[in-house]
């Protein structure tokens, strides 16, 4: 006796989704989300768009895309929009925040000076992360001049650390002054001590 296959089900076409983008990164599902994020870099209101849908946003691996989104936009203006989270008390959004600052070197350069300025420890040693991604004499000349007035070890820390891999003979009167300064710091002496061995060694 011949098989008789069952009549294959048609399969209605999805209607294709005409919400707006704004509507996606408010209501989407999170994987919705994800990929409007994803392309928001694309679109002409993707700034606006990210602004407002990344206050809200709690899904890590959204806010992400969006960080990612906003390092390709890549102006001034993108990367205002990234700089209040390194503010965050949740550690992940403020590394998010710090990765798309990074990712976007030349436009984050031009808010470096504030943020070396800033009233907060926290900022201020973050921009140090900012100011890696400089040219090298670059790099070596904010840092000094950030170690050569900072207050707090911690900071000075973090710049001595860059400095190590981009200063030049000149730095190392910066370092000693600095060690100078904070001579119960264990942890400075060490930085310093490691910095100018290395400065030293690369001069030679």
């Amino acid at each position: 006796m011949p098989l008789v296959r069952n009549p294959t089900p048609t399969v209605e076409p999805r209607a294709p989704d005409e919400r707006k983008p704004v509507q996606v990164l408010a209501s989407g599902s999170d994987e919705e989300r994800w990929i409007a994020a994803r392309s928001a870099a694309e679109t002409p209101e993707g700034l606006s768009l990210l602004t407002h849908a990344l206050a809200v946003e709690r899904v890590p691996r959204v806010r992400e895309a969006m960080f990612t989104a906003l390092a390709k936009i890549a102006t001034p203006e993108s990367a205002s929009v990234a700089l209040p989270y390194l503010r965050s008390e949740d550690a992940a959004l403020r590394t998010q925040a710090l990765d798309a600052l990074r990712a976007m070197p030349a436009v984050a350069a031009e808010h470096l000076s504030q943020l070396l300025d800033d009233s907060d420890p926290d900022v201020r040693l973050l921009a140090c992360e900012i100011a890696r991604a400089l040219p090298t004499g670059d790099a070596s000349r904010v840092l000094g001049e950030l170690i050569e007035k900072e207050t707090n070890s911690n900071v000075c820390s973090a710049a001595i650390e860059i400095l190590a891999e981009t200063g030049d003979v000149a730095s190392l009167p910066i370092l000693a002054r600095c060690a100078a300064r904070f001579p119960n710091d264990p942890f400075l002496t060490f930085a310093v001590k490691t910095a100018s061995g290395r400065i030293g060694s690369s001069e030679r």
